[in-house]
């Protein structure tokens, strides 16, 4: 079970109460609140969230952390909200979308604290300070004999109060998975999204009761506060699922015993147990009973799986397609994830240990309890019955008329499922050194069960295939991968296998199935749409960006490339404050992961401009980091530290710059044929300088980074290079930041490649560098070499090289045009303008823009 200490354990024994007992007046009664019982403080109501017994059945709420209000929210919207800084941000820095690291989540245990409860959040969160809840209302109205309006104050002194542990999880849970496969219209939610939290409030029947509907009433209707593109927040479910007390659906107004926090609905909102997320409405304010399902914008158009062959063009002119009932997504599917061994988890062979506990989580929707959890170590042949423990049941043992944060809890009664499970199996050790993976899958008590493969769909929902780790034996140890890894996070089996040219979908994750001959089919690549206007050719300084990084009117940068936001701050689905926190910043990364193809084709509308060539260099975060711990040096979130350790003289302006990594096992960790980011600072104005460079080091390399580097010194004549001499003025022993891997060109092998993320299979690599440019082309050059069974039109045995200029004569003899029927590319890297020159002499010798790479 996971977790340990007091809070994180499971409770057992007799069924005396953890929590403080109801008065005697009120025990085996029902309670309710009086005005007077409620002070000016609001959380002055709330009972102890700890006893005195010594003999607990219930598992304890996590205590809340101390969070603060996070610098990058200052600018939007949310700067009122306080949030921990452990939550991975899934959407950038606006709209807040989060989960925790899957670790710390099933650390927590079976209540997680709202600390790290996920969060999703479609804009702006509505601000409620603790002196207004009272006074918030909402209406319960519509197709109703006695449509009326309710105060927070009602909700708590005049209804009845229950509580409920109540397990959350968006439809998006696991979507990165999907997304690599084929970027879907959603961002990447990781394993991560769901949370368990005990909440207390009104049962919504209540409510539905008091208001009378009538008979044509079929559906209830729910919207809350937060106004955004295309309206308020709204969805429905059926009514008799409202009316039914097996379903628990609830209007809560506390979570774990504390009032609710801004991201989690405060002050009230709606809890559907067994359904997605998406159906729990926040920040309510409507309650409509309706004869038909919602009209809400985002009703019709989210949360709803698609069939999987239409495509996200095709989906933009599909209204009937998205108004059909049918696909909306209501009941959860039964789905399971490894929690431990964690990605990148190492267990040594001299550990001590004959076995590893593998441990998760599961869970089912619509009530249904998951009855089984089942584990195989060679691909579905055979299949073995992990332990299960369903700590919702301690909770069916509240004697009668138990009160928990002044609501009952009433479950000894019901027999429907509201929450997550644990899971556990005991591997021996012997038996992980000769499987590749680890996978999982759970059924729930209506025999439905996990699939094998999994269904891709336009928006990413609902993704529940067997949840595979991959075990990696080295001799020494055991590491194991996670499919992926959320939002921007690189790692995982998945991304791997796609980038060396695996098929995804071919029914064996990617490898060749037993038998199979030739080439593994791929699977279709995904498109490289074109975001830019080809009739702009503004060249646009750095300082212009920031000049707009404030105010109603933001530039911001992908790819390079200057977009005005200004005409889209009404439209964007995210709110204003999506495009308003990116003003003035490099969003590259964040931008292509989160949007779809859809959004990339809109952007040639809002394209300005390309920046020049100094630009880059001078976006600087100030964001590092130096984890002794991490397996590979480079990271593409945060610059990395390494220490200069020595100056190698190769020629009279050339040197290798030598670094060492954390640890002598740290691998390099960048892929054949890209780059990495410098940074130093101007020894004279401490200025942040930046340079992408690529080392002579080989990624696999352990240890030690080397770096080529041609100094450009200061002439009479001309101004040296800033990052150049700067870099060979740094004293050995002092620190350089490092960042990536970077680069669109990736070589992968026998002919292989992938340019802006397409794979290709290439007949002939032409290779064209000069300067430092010459190191992506040297590693390209040398991890052909290395493999005799790479490409094989390689120069004959008697040619011995040639000097002279690389100039139209040159490239015409050594390259020529385009081969009819063939696939050539051409790799160039060098000084800017050896880089145009040769682009417009092969232009004009017929070769196409996506043949011509340069670095």
């Amino acid at each position: 079970m996971p977790g340990s200490g007091s809070n994180a354990e499971l409770y057992s024994g007799k069924t005396t109460t953890i929590f403080p007992p109801s008065p005697p007046s009120t025990v085996g009664k029902s309670r309710r609140c009086s005005v007077d019982d409620i002070p000016n403080n609001i959380e002055s109501l709330l009972p102890p969230a700890s006893a005195n017994d010594d003999s607990p059945i219930y598992r304890l709420p996590p205590d809340i952390a101390p969070k603060a209000i996070r610098q990058e929210d200052l600018k939007t919207p949310d700067s009122h909200v306080e949030r921990d800084d452990r939550l991975i941000r899934l959407t950038g820095v606006h709209p807040f979308n989060c989960e925790a690291p899957l670790s710390d989540l099933y650390d927590e245990g079976f209540l997680t604290s709202e600390n790290l409860h996920y969060v999703r959040n479609h804009g702006p969160v509505p601000r409620c300070d603790d002196g207004d809840m009272e006074k918030w209302e909402f209406t319960v109205e519509g197709v109703v004999e006695n449509p009326f309006i309710i105060s927070f104050r009602d909700l708590v002194t005049d209804h009845e109060q229950v509580t409920y542990p109540i397990t959350l999880v968006c439809a998006g849970n696991r979507r990165k998975e999907q997304n690599v496969v084929r970027k879907s219209k959603g961002f990447s939610w990781g394993p991560g999204g769901l949370s368990t939290a005990l909440w207390t409030g009104v049962a919504l029947s209540d409510l539905i009761a008091k208001a009378k509907p009538r008979r044509s009433a079929r559906y209830v209707c729910f919207e809350g506060a937060d106004k955004l593109p295309n309206g308020y927040y709204g969805t429905s479910v059926k009514l008799n699922w409202c009316l039914d007390p097996n379903r628990g659906i609830l209007v809560a107004h506390k979570m774990n015993g504390h009032p609710l926090h801004p991201d989690h609905g405060k002050p009230v909102r709606v809890i559907i147990p067994g359904q997605i997320g998406g159906r729990s409405v926040k920040w309510l304010k409507k309650v409509i009973v309706t004869e038909e399902p919602s009209d809400n914008w985002y009703h019709i158009y989210d949360n709803r799986v698609l069939p999987t062959m239409v495509t996200p063009e095709a989906s933009a002119n599909l209204p009937d397609t998205w108004k059909d009932e049918r696909y909306a997504i209501y009941d959860l599917n039964t789905n399971s994830a490894i929690c431990y061994p964690a990605h990148n988890e190492t267990l040594s062979f001299n550990g001590g240990s004959s076995t590893y506990k593998v441990r998760g989580y599961a869970y089912g929707g619509g009530g249904k309890r998951i009855t089984r959890i089942e584990v195989t170590l060679d691909k579905g042949k055979t299949w073995r019955l992990a332990e299960v423990d369903y700590p919702e049941d301690r909770y069916r043992l509240a004697p009668d008329g138990e009160r928990l944060y002044g609501g009952r809890v009433d479950m000894w009664w019901r027999e429907t499922s509201f929450c997550w499970c644990f899971w556990e199996l005991n591997l021996d050790i012997e038996e992980l050194k000769t499987t590749e993976d680890i996978m999982v899958r759970a059924m729930d008590e209506g025999l439905m069960v996990q699939p094998r493969d999994m269904y891709w769909s336009v928006l990413g929902m609902m993704n529940n295939p067997w949840f595979r780790v991959v075990v990696h034996n080295d001799g020494h140890k055991l590491q194991f991968e996670h499919p992926t890894q959320p939002a921007l996070i690189p790692g995982g089996w998945m991304e791997r296998v796609k980038k060396t040219g695996g098929n995804l979908t071919n029914g064996s994750w990617g490898a060749k199935p037993a038998g199979q001959t030739g080439e593994i089919l791929e699977q279709e690549p995904d498109k490289d749409v074109c975001m830019n206007d080809p009739k702009v050719d503004r060249i646009i300084a750095m300082a212009e960006v920031k000049s707009h990084s404030g105010g109603q009117e933001p530039w911001f940068i992908v790819n390079g490339q200057v977009f005005d936001g200004t005409s889209f701050l009404e439209g964007h689905p995210g709110g204003a404050a999506s495009i308003l926190g990116a003003a003035g910043q490099d969003v590259t990364e964040e931008f292509v992961t989160i949007h779809s193809e859809n959004a990339k084709a809109m952007m040639p509308e809002y394209h300005i401009g390309q920046l020049d060539e100094d630009a880059l260099a001078q976006l600087s975060g100030e964001t590092t980091e130096c984890n002794a711990n991490r397996p590979v040096f480079l990271d593409t979130k945060v610059w990395t530290k390494a220490t200069l350790r020595e100056k190698k003289c190769v020629s009279s302006d050339s040197k290798i710059f030598r670094f060492k990594l954390d640890h002598a096992d740290q691998e390099v960790g960048l892929p054949v044929g890209q780059h990495l980011m410098m940074r130093v600072r101007d020894p004279a104005t401490r200025e942040s300088i930046i340079r992408a460079y690529t080392p002579i080091s080989e990624a696999k390399e352990q240890g030690w980074l080397d770096v080529l580097v041609k100094i450009y010194h200061d002439t009479p004549d001309r101004r040296g290079g800033k990052m150049t001499q700067a870099l060979d003025s740094i004293p050995l022993g002092h620190f350089v930041d490092f960042k990536g891997p970077v680069g669109k060109f990736e070589y992968l092998g026998k002919g292989a490649c992938s340019i802006s993320g397409r794979t290709r299979r290439v007949s002939r690599y032409n290779m064209i560098c000069g300067g430092s440019g010459i190191t992506p082309i040297f590693q390209v050059f040398r991890a052909v070499m290395k493999d005799a069974d790479d490409l094989t039109d390689h120069p004959s045995s008697t040619w011995n090289g040639r000097t002279g200029r690389i100039d139209k004569a040159l490239i015409s003899t050594e390259v020529g045009p385009p081969r009819v029927n063939k696939v050539d590319v051409v790799l160039i890297c060098g000084p800017k303008q050896m880089e145009k020159d040769v682009c417009k002499t092969l232009k004009g010798m017929g070769w196409p823009d996506e043949n011509i790479v340069i670095f």
